[in-house]
C-alpha cells in the first residue's frame, strides 16, 4: 500500500474499529550519544517529538497516545502536544535497552491496551493518512503486525573485506543488462518509521510476526534523523513534505510583531537626562524589508508607549502602542484588511501575547520567550529577541510560502490533467 499526499492538542475520539484498544507509543529516552536531547531539539521551529505526536493525534485512530521517557523536559513537551506520559524505569533507559524491552514494560503497566503502534520520534514527515491506513490493516484486515518500508532504487554489491583475494559480485543486478530506473521497480527496505503489533505478539518477544504486512511510505515522507549532519537536510524536507495540521496552509499576508522582546531585546537603557534608549538588530530590519517586498504587511504592537523609539527607527510600519488588549488590536487589524486568521502571522514573547499566538494561523516566539508563550507558539526561533528573531521568522514564512505555492501548482496540474482526460 502507498501513502496518500496529504500548542496543546486534544485527542479526538478514535474511529470505531474492531480489535480493541489501539495505543500510539513514542519512545523518547533522554540520553543520546549522537545529539543531546535529540527528541525535543527544534526542527523547523517545532520539537522533533512534536511532529509525530501531531500526526498521531490528528489521525483520530488511536484510543490513547503515549510517550515513554525518563526525562522531565521530554515529559513537558509530550504533554504540551497532548500525549500521556509513561515514566520508564532505569532498567529500560540504558544505552543497551531495546525498543521491545521498553514496549513490554509499558504494556505491563497498561493492561487495557491490545495493540501498540510504536512510532519513531525521528520520523518527522509522518502523516496521519499513513497511520489511518495502518490502523485499518491491523484492526479491519486482521494483521498481527504491520511495519513501514520505503522503496529504493539502489544496486547492491557484495562486500570484499580488506585482505581478501576475491572480486565483488552483483547482488541485485546483471551488469550486462543494467536497468534504467524507470524500468526497475526497486526494492523495499524498512525505514523504521513505525512498527504496529498486537499485545500477544509483543508478549512473546516479537514486534514483527504472525500475519505480517508492510506499509509502503512515500520516499519524500521517509525521513530518519540519526546524526547531526542530517538536521539541516531534514529541516528542508519537513518544511516541504511535513504535516502541519488538519487545516491547509494559506499564504501569510500580515505579520504582527511585538516590539519589546522581539524587535528589541527587551532592555531599556536610561540616560542621565532620563531619556530611554533601546537597541535592535539590523538583520531584523532587513527581515521586515524583505517581508514588505514579498507583499506581506508588517505591523508592530507594544503594551507601553514607545512611539518616540519607533519614530527614530523609521521602519514605516503601522504600529499600536499602549495596547492593553493585544488580541483585540490584532482582531481589528485582521478585519480591517479582510483576512482570515490563517493569513495572519504573529511573533510574540510574553504572556500578554499568548492569545494572539493561539489565534494566528502562523505563530512564533524568540528563543528566550517566556515558557507560556513558547507553549502557545507553532515555531520557536533559534535567535533571541532583538538578535535576529524577526529575520529568522521571516525566512520561515518564506519557506512555508514555497510549500503553499507548490501545493497550488500541484492542484492546478491535477485539475488540468482531469480536464484533459474528460
Amino acid at each position: 500500500m502507498e501513502a496518500e499526499v496529504g500548542g496543546s492538542r486534544a485527542l479526538p475520539a478514535a474511529d470505531s474499529r474492531s480489535g480493541g484498544h489501539l495505543a500510539a507509543l513514542v519512545l523518547a529516552r533522554g540520553g543520546s550519544k549522537g545529539i543531546p536531547l535529540k527528541n525535543i531539539k527544534l526542527l523547523a521551529g517545532v520539537p522533533l517529538l512534536g511532529w509525530v505526536l501531531r500526526a498521531a493525534i490528528d489521525a483520530g485512530v488511536f484510543h490513547s497516545v503515549w510517550v515513554s521517557t525518563d526525562h522531565d523536559e521530554i515529559e513537558k513537551v509530550a504533554k504540551q502536544f497532548g500525549a500521556q506520559v509513561h515514566r520508564r524505569s532505569p532498567e529500560v533507559s540504558q544505552d543497551s535497552s531495546t525498543s521491545l524491552e521498553t514496549i513490554r514494560e509499558f504494556l505491563n503497566h497498561h493492561h487495557e491496551i491490545d495493540i501498540v503502534g510504536n512510532i519513531q520520534a525521528t520520523s518527522p514527515c509522518l502523516h496521519p493518512s499513513d497511520l489511518i491506513k495502518v490502523a485499518d490493516l491491523i484492526q479491519k484486515e486482521g494483521f498481527d503486525s504491520v511495519f513501514s518500508v520505503v522503496r529504493r532504487h539502489q544496486f547492491r554489491w557484495s562486500e570484499v573485506k580488506k585482505g581478501e583475494n576475491k572480486m565483488t559480485e552483483p547482488q541485485n543486478l546483471n551488469p550486462a543488462k543494467r536497468y534504467r530506473r524507470q524500468d526497475w521497480p526497486g526494492e523495499l527496505y524498512e525505514n523504521g518509521s513505525f512498527y504496529f503489533a498486537k499485545r500477544h505478539l509483543i508478549e512473546k518477544g516479537y514486534l514483527q510476526g504472525g500475519k505480517m504486512a508492510y506499509y509502503e511510505m512515500r520516499a519524500e515522507h521517509s525521513v530518519d534523523i540519526d546524526i547531526d549532519i542530517d538536521w539541516p537536510i531534514a529541516e528542508q524536507r519537513v518544511l516541504r513534505f511535513g504535516y502541519f495540521g488538519k487545516e491547509p496552509l494559506k499564504e501569510v499576508k500580515l505579520l504582527v510583531c511585538s516590539i519589546d522582546g522581539c524587535l528589541t531585546n527587551g532592555r531599556i537603557y536610561v540616560t542621565e537626562d532620563q531619556k530611554e534608549m533601546v537597541s535592535y538588530d539590523y538583520r531584523d530590519i532587513v527581515g521586515i524589508e524583505l517581508l514588505k517586498k514579498r507583499g506581506i504587511q508588517v505591523r508592530l504592537i507594544s503594551e507601553r508607549d514607545c512611539s518616540k523609539t519607533l519614530s527614530a527607527m523609521q521602519l514605516g510600519c503601522v504600529a499600536k502602542v499602549n495596547a492593553t488588549n493585544k488580541l483585540q488590536v490584532l482582531e481589528d487589524w485582521r478585519k480591517d484588511i479582510a483576512l482570515s486568521w490563517k493569513e495572519v502571522a504573529y511573533l510574540g514573547n510574553e504572556e500578554s501575547d499568548v492569545e494572539c499566538l493561539k489565534s494566528a494561523g502562523l505563530s512564533g516566539v524568540p528563543a528566550n520567550a517566556c515558557t507560556v508563550a513558547q507553549k502557545a507558539a507553532g515555531y520557536i526561533c533559534k535567535s533571541n529577541g532583538g538578535c535576529g528573531a524577526i529575520r529568522e521568522f521571516a525566512e520561515h514564512i518564506f519557506l512555508l510560502l514555497e510549500k503553499v505555492n507548490s501545493a497550488r501548482k500541484k492542484d492546478f496540474l491535477s485539475n488540468l490533467a482531469s480536464r484533459v482526460e474528460s
